[in-house]
């Protein structure tokens, strides 16, 4: 008989149990890749790891290999047929010809870059020599005013977008936590969510713009009149999702949980924050997601209909502006406006992960 080897055993032992460590790290992070959208990334760990590479090519093929596969049959696509559909601005432009604006908007930003940074440089010099000759009195700091850049109006969107989101959501959560809790309180609401639920941001947009014109006279305040305006459109327009989920959430609550609740002789804050919350979260969550998708579109159409700052003033001006290259910016700028539509939505699913243990996606 052969004798065994213990070496040669706890050797192997050693092996099986780093590799079953890396699987229980792979399937950890797995979870995060679904939230950011990198399903794929756990197939092509296993697979590296040795973890039955056929199935995960399948896995691979399925989640990276047909998204690849479906994105170059659309450039394809876009860039066979887009030559044929002539315009008042002259043809469709194809991939090449937006991915050349990319490049040019990225130029002109760097230009725009250069000069604020060559305005301060001047501005700094001309103060100091005023310094030295002893005229303080007449040193003067002035902001740079140059036109705002791609990047710039990207940004501005983005806090807009977001303001007028927590607005809605500071309305809408206390509100559907009422009327998820009363009778009395949702048949109060429902009729107002009913009537205006379905108004288009197109009719908003003249009220708030009458209204924050009127009471916000200031120049000098925190927030600019046009920022006012697209952020409370905004808000109109995307609280609803989150009342009406906030609202179901709170409804479905187990009535064991709200007979205990009874029984402990909970006041109405703690029954809130430890019972009503925790319980709802996943369709709160869940209306969050929408507000905020909802927000962000209402916000590119605000933008261009009332020309304030942002990614809907830069579509509409190219529009205006008819160009060559105009079609092409255009194009630009509407994937732009679904990639960072994708990017909140991620964002929003990233937190609903942390605090909730719903698996919506």
């Amino acid at each position: 008989m052969t004798a065994i080897d213990p070496v040669n055993i706890s050797a192997e032992e050693a092996k099986e149990a780093r590799k079953a460590r890396l699987f229980t790290r792979i399937n950890k992070a797995d979870s995060w890749f679904k939230v950011l959208g990198l399903s794929f990334m756990t197939p092509l760990l296993k697979a590296a790891a040795g973890d039955n590479p056929k199935a995960q090519m399948k896995e691979i093929w399925i989640l990276l290999g047909v998204p690849l596969l479906s994105i170059l049959c659309f450039l394809l696509l876009w860039a066979n047929l887009a030559p044929k559909v002539q315009t008042s601005l002259g043809a469709v432009p194809g991939p090449a010809q937006v991915w050349e604006q990319v490049e040019n908007l990225h130029e002109d930003a760097k230009r725009e870059w250069q000069k604020e940074e060559d305005f301060y440089t001047r501005q700094d010099a001309r103060n100091a020599k005023l310094e030295a000759a002893g005229k303080s009195d007449k040193i003067k700091h002035r902001q740079y005013t140059g036109k705002p850049t791609y990047y710039d109006q990207i940004w501005t969107s983005i806090q807009t977008v977001f303001f007028g989101f927590l607005l809605a959501s500071a309305v809408a959560i206390p509100l559907g936590i009422v009327a998820g809790l009363s009778r009395a309180g949702e048949a109060a609401l429902n009729p107002i969510v009913q009537i205006f639920k379905p108004v288009s941001p197109l009719a908003w947009l003249p009220i708030v713009t009458m209204i924050v014109s009127a009471t916000y006279t200031t120049n000098d305040g925190m927030f600019t009149k046009s920022f006012l305006i697209s952020a409370i459109t905004v808000t109109l327009c995307s609280l609803w999702p989150t009342l009406i989920n906030t609202t179901l959430g709170v409804a479905s609550i187990d009535k064991d949980l709200v007979n205990v609740s009874k029984v402990l002789k909970m006041n109405t804050w703690t029954k809130i924050t430890k019972l009503v919350l925790p319980s709802a979260l996943p369709l709160i969550f869940t209306g969050l997601r929408l507000s905020l998708g909802v927000g962000w579109m209402v916000l590119i159409a605000a933008e261009m209909l009332a020309q304030n700052p942002g990614l809907g003033k830069f579509v509409w001006d190219e529009f205006q502006n008819g160009s060559s290259q105009s079609l092409a910016k255009i194009m630009v700028a509407v994937f732009t406006i679904g990639i960072i539509g994708f990017l909140l939505d991620r964002l929003m699913f990233a937190l609903q992960s942390l605090f909730t243990f719903s698996n919506n996606r």
